[in-house]
């Protein structure tokens, strides 16, 4: 009876989990498409964001994730103050490391 209980909990730990995920988190969200393509679009117009950086974006529900590296502190704050920039953007979470970028 015990391994049933278990099961139970699980399957229900799993629905809750499940519901909580808007339709935009499983289909994605065309906003955060738009803005993911923004982002990387005005990335792409200052070249001290380019190599040796590696700054990589994705966004989910209209907050905008750096990962990756730079080169230096001022490549990720300037990479931030850009993203910030964007229309529909609400949020900018930035975990971007400082390195070498290879």
């Amino acid at each position: 009876m015990t391994k049933w209980k278990h099961l139970a909990v699980m399957a229900a730990a799993l629905a809750t989990t499940l519901s909580a995920w808007s339709v935009d988190a499983i289909a994605g969200n065309p906003d955060d498409t738009k803005i993911t393509a923004d982002v990387q679009g005005a990335f792409s117009q200052h070249r001290e964001l380019g190599p040796p950086n590696q700054i990589y974006v994705t966004t989910h529900n209209h907050v905008v994730y750096l990962s990756g590296t730079a080169y230096n502190r001022l490549s990720v704050d300037n990479a931030i103050a850009i993203a910030r920039a964007i229309p529909g953007v609400t949020r900018v979470v930035c975990t971007v490391g400082i390195g070498s970028g290879g």
